[in-house]
């Protein structure tokens, strides 16, 4: 089989394309996934910068959209790559690009349409139309999470013959380590420690992991908090509130953006991975902590419990209940032992590795070039 995988996004930054496959790592990680499980794979980046790249077996090219439409699908160079590859199945990354996705039906009419979810939110009304003009020419659709589908069904966007998947939205490359030695290298301490990695913004929520901390923190005495993040819109509040509370005040460390490669050492080095967030697509920090043994403490929200197998590995609790998250974060810590990173790297092996990922897209997209027996269902788990 063989599947084009294409992102219409163009890079505002105009990176290099062997500096955008380092900085968008899904971008390689998802295609190298399905090439494990026997998939020949090419990568069409939209990009300003031109470029192509081999890597572990993927051809990932790097095309200029057509001036002065703006759309790829235009252009010259995207429609030989399409002719000369001839593939069976055409995997477009995001659900927001219809425009692009009609067109790409008049250039490939009989070669099936696999759209994947990135945290894609269902349009204004006076943008419904023209989305679901899209997505009706899809064959499938995959989300990390089969409920997480359900907004998109509820404003009647998507085709009732359209086969759903819930596949991850990613993998990780990242390993388990020894927790000691990542300690003395990160200088990351605590009896629990527990590791944030995410914006300081209002969907992340810092400031009910601040709360439940600080009450956790009257039976987890050596319990410390680790906080990296990106943008910070909230970063003034969290202050503040770290620095009124005699609580937090020693024990909340905020490290601001780290290095990627130091996020693997800082997840080896820590005991428990907290996240708050109201709303996530798929969670790539969560699915970073999982492939390092890291136990999750992370809200119950539908793309954690996909991703956790519904606490299968540590636990869940409800958004924005900071007495939920300490009692959360008490029972986890109570039942850490020898064995619990290799039970949650386990679970990583078997439904988050680059593995398991290939196999659940390869799986996807032979039902998708298979003839469906009628009256068979749309909705799939893969």
């Amino acid at each position: 089989m063989r599947v084009i995988q294409i992102s219409f996004f163009v890079d505002p930054q105009r990176r290099p394309p062997e500096r955008l496959l380092s900085d968008w790592h899904s971008l390689a990680d998802i295609a190298v996934a399905v090439a494990s499980a026997g998939v020949r794979v090419t990568v069409v980046q939209a990009s300003r910068v031109p470029g192509e790249v081999v890597r572990n077996g993927v051809e990932f090219l790097f095309l200029p959209p057509d001036e002065p439409s703006g759309l790829l699908t235009r252009s010259t160079s995207f429609t030989a790559a399409l002719r000369d590859r001839r593939p069976d199945v055409l995997h477009v990354h995001g659900l927001g690009f219809g425009r692009e996705v009609l067109a790409l039906r008049g250039l490939a009419p009989s070669v099936p349409i696999f759209l994947q979810d990135h945290a894609d939110r269902p349009p204004r009304f006076w943008r419904r139309h023209a989305w679901r003009r899209g997505a009706a020419v899809a064959e499938g659709i995959s989300f990390c999470a089969a409920a997480q589908a359900e907004p998109f069904q509820r404003f009647n966007l998507l085709a009732r013959a359209v086969q759903l998947f819930e596949i991850p939205e990613s993998t990780s490359t990242f390993v388990p380590g020894d927790r000691a030695a990542a300690r003395a290298a990160t200088g990351l301490h605590g009896d629990p420690a527990v590791l944030w990695v995410g914006h300081l913004d209002r969907n992340k929520d810092p400031l009910t992991v601040l709360a439940g901390v600080g009450e956790a923190a009257r039976y987890l005495p050596g319990l410390h908090l680790w906080c990296c993040f990106g943008s910070a819109p909230l970063l003034g509040a969290v202050q503040a509130r770290i620095a009124r509370d005699a609580v937090l005040r020693d024990r909340v460390h905020l490290l601001g953006r780290v290095p990627h490669d130091l996020v693997e050492q800082l997840m080896r080095a820590a005991d428990l991975f907290v996240l708050a967030s109201h709303r996530e697509g798929s969670s790539f920090s969560l699915i970073e902590a999982l492939a390092t043994g890291l136990t999750p403490v992370v809200t119950d929200i539908p793309s954690m419990r996909a991703l956790t197998g519904n606490a299968a590995t540590g636990a869940l609790w409800p958004c924005g209940d900071s007495r939920a998250l300490s009692e959360a974060l008490q029972a986890v810590a109570a039942a850490l032992g020898p064995q619990t990173r290799a039970a949650t790297r386990a679970h990583f092996d078997q439904q988050l590795s680059s593995a398991a990922i290939g196999r659940k897209f390869e799986r996807a997209y032979a039902a998708l070039t298979t003839p469906r027996p009628v009256g068979v269902a749309s909705s799939r788990t893969s």
